[in-house]
Order: C-alpha cells, then structure tokens, then sequence
C-alpha cells in the first residue's frame, strides 16, 4: 500500500511539472533564430499568432505539434491557408498534413530529445509541410 502511495504521489508531481513546463511556454513563447510565428485563421478570417519551432529539411520549411497544447495546430487542419512570420518578413503558405513516410522521415530529421519528451509528458507528435503560397 505504501508503495501505491508513493508511485500516486510520483504521479502527481510529474504531472504537475508537465503542466507547469507547457503552461510556461505558452505563456512566454520564447523565440529564438530557430523559430518563427505561425498565424492561424478561424471560420470568421480572425487570426491567431503562435511561436513554431521552424524545421526545414531539403529546401522544405516544416512545423511540428510537439506539445499537448496544440489548437493552432487544430485551426490549421480546420483551415489549412496559414501565414508564417520570420526574420520581420511575413508569407502566405498551406499547411499540409504529413503521414507515412514522409512523416517517418522529417520526424527522424528533427528527433526531439529525451529530456525535452520527458518536460512535455511524450505527447503525440504532428507534423506539417508548410508550401508558400
């Protein structure tokens, strides 16, 4: 009974880091030279800024849902007609899902650390092909 106790009380504090680690990005959104602003538009055209790792691989720009906050990922499937933001220069693309190998491919061209998966509680991991537009 003890040790249920203390691998619940282990439970509870993980989670707790994990909430406070994506709550602290959301919050902040640090932004550095490896990322830019994704703008996402809802049904009535109103938009909606969020800080992306940018990923590129091959000349292809890439964007990945990496957290288990990811609505402007949703907006993007719902409206796929997004604007990316970088270096002061903004550009109309569509984002385009990836499956199979594609994603196979660009997902092992950007592995996540271990450290990293482990703040974020291993959320399922998305990924989109950005095509300028």
């Amino acid at each position: 009974m003890r040790a249920i106790k203390i691998f619940l009380i282990l439970a509870v504090i993980y989670v707790g880091v994990i909430v406070t680690f994506e709550s602290l990005l959301g919050y902040f959104q640090p932004a550095d030279a490896q990322t830019m602003v994704i703008t996402t538009f809802d049904a009535d055209g109103q938009g909606s800024d969020r800080v992306v790792a940018r990923l590129e691989t091959d000349g292809e720009l890439y964007v990945a849902a990496n957290h288990w906050p990811r609505a402007w990922y949703r907006a993007a499937l719902a409206n796929d007609l997004v604007e990316i933001t970088f270096n002061g220069a903004t550009a109309p693309y569509k984002a385009v899902l990836l499956v199979g190998s594609e994603h196979e491919r660009i997902d092992a061209d950007h592995a996540l650390p271990l450290g990293f998966r482990i703040l974020t509680g291993f959320p399922p991991r998305y990924l989109m092909r950005l095509d300028p537009q």
